[in-house]
């Protein structure tokens, strides 16, 4: 191993992986090698379990020749390992909760096409906590200092019926109900959602237009998908469209469009979810559980309807421990990672597009309607400053520290309306700035000013 589609792959000497909130991830120009990502799946085989192993993967030109990667590496720790070839990775989590088994998923979920990843689940299909995730690091960095992959043999099952599972769980979801009379967009952003998306969704009875649904390994996420919702918006308008779904490229979140083209996002889904839920007494101890990216018009929205909201830090694996923690059946991130707890072990964007679209199908309003009447977004502007590597915990507590006195003054400016947050994506080589105050012209200036200063400090 080491070389790779995507260009010259660099040796498992010269990098060091390190987890972020959702996995590992690097280019696979400059960071993610065969080797380094066996070494990976070996370490993940030997603290999850290397007994039926399953590797998912998305459509990424360099993601079949990683997912060997992780078969190999299963064998080295002395495991067998599945094949379930390209999938969502809710539905890999879905077969390793109904096999009992650990797994993994090739995919750098959002990122462009030259960026790669891995994500685990343990046996049962859930995400990874803190200490498993340190097991697996340390075995890692271990292999990484001796070049020691040692790869042998696969030992590899191919099954391909994951994504039938998957189907069949979220049509299934409905109760017999269906999603006759809709009519649906969805953007497949050239990901793991085109192997099942319009397939469920046709099933349920809506009418389906598909757009970017033709992968060829380097147009995942490529100016479409949940990233870049334009073409969506456009299609949604110009084909009258009820709905517009955007998925990202390993299929485990969604972002809507109303039939005006406007953004529905993760923090309305869930307002909308929540409230429906309430009002069907299906929402476990009247709670919901998000991220401290929410806006603050949902928290407003859920305390005036009596709805207790639980905060975690940001990263879908937290609202997971939140969710399990107090038994709660609800909650998510505004960037779309929705998770129902009752129905799946992990966000996942095709059940959350269903579930959304069954409220607006059982209730007969517009989604338009529905949003609004759930909640009420405050001004808010997120500014993105690059950096050239993803930062570590270590180095986000001293930027915690450093940019402690530039929120004070920034709230002072605001006269304390609004609400600022500064911190390093776990997924992107990036600090994202949050700011939400009375105007949006005040939240872009504080977040203008705060991003600048950021980058002075990182300089």
């Amino acid at each position: 191993m080491g070389s790779g589609v995507e260009g010259e792959l660099v040796s498992l000497h010269s990098v060091n992986l390190q987890f972020g909130t959702d996995g590992v991830r690097g280019d696979t120009r400059t960071l993610l090698s065969a080797e380094a990502v066996a070494a990976l799946g070996r370490a993940g085989a030997e603290v999850l379990g290397a007994d039926g192993f399953a590797v998912g993967r998305d459509t990424r030109a360099s993601s079949p020749i990683l997912a060997a990667a992780i078969h190999g590496g299963t064998a080295t720790a002395g495991g067998h390992s599945v094949d379930l070839g390209v999938v969502p990775t809710p539905a890999v989590a879905r077969w390793c909760h109904d096999h009992g088994v650990a797994g993994a998923v090739v995919s750098a979920s959002h990122n462009p096409a030259h960026d790669n990843g891995v994500k685990f689940f343990a046996a049962g299909g859930m995400k990874l906590s803190e200490d498993s995730q340190h097991q697996i690091q340390q075995r890692f960095d271990q292999f990484f200092k001796t070049g020691d992959t040692g790869i042998e043999g696969t030992g590899t099952d191919r099954h391909l019926e994951a994504v039938e599972r998957h189907l069949a769980a979220v049509v299934d979801s409905l109760d017999g109900r269906d999603l006759k009379g809709l009519s649906v967009v969805a953007d497949l952003a050239n990901g793991a959602a085109t192997t099942v998306a319009e397939q469920a969704l046709t099933e349920l009875g809506a009418e389906v237009t598909v757009i970017h649904n033709s992968p060829d390994g380097h147009n995942i996420n490529d100016g479409c998908g949940s990233t870049d919702l334009a073409s969506l918006r456009e299609t949604v308008v110009s084909t009258r469209a009820d709905v517009g779904l955007g998925f990202d490229g390993d299929a485990d979140r969604v972002l809507a469009v109303d039939a005006n083209g406007e953004l529905v996002d993760g923090d309305q889904i869930i307002a909308i979810c929540a409230l429906d839920r309430r009002d069907r007494q299906m929402l476990t101890d009247n709670a919901v559980v998000v991220t401290a990216m929410t806006n603050l018009g949902f928290r407003l929205a859920m305390d005036a309807a009596g709805i207790d909201v639980v905060d975690t830090k940001v990263g879908d694996r937290y609202v997971l421990e939140a969710l399990n923690a107090r038994g709660l059946s609800l909650g998510g991130e505004q960037s779309g990672h929705v998770i129902f707890r009752d129905l799946a072990t992990t966000g996942d964007g095709l059940l959350t597009a269903v579930q959304l679209l069954d409220v607006t199908v059982r209730r007969g309003e517009s989604l338009a309607d529905l949003a609004g009447q759930a909640m009420t977004r405050l001004p808010q502007v997120l500014s993105n400053v690059v950096v050239p590597k993803l930062i570590s915990d270590r180095q986000s507590r001293l930027l915690d520290r450093q940019c402690a006195p530039l929120i004070d003054a920034a709230m002072a400016r605001l006269a304390q309306k609004g609400r600022i947050l500064i911190r390093p994506s776990g997924t992107e080589p990036l600090v994202r700035v949050m700011v939400e105050a009375d105007t949006i012209a005040e939240a872009q200036m504080e977040a203008d000013a705060l991003a600048d200063a950021v980058t002075l400090l990182l300089a």
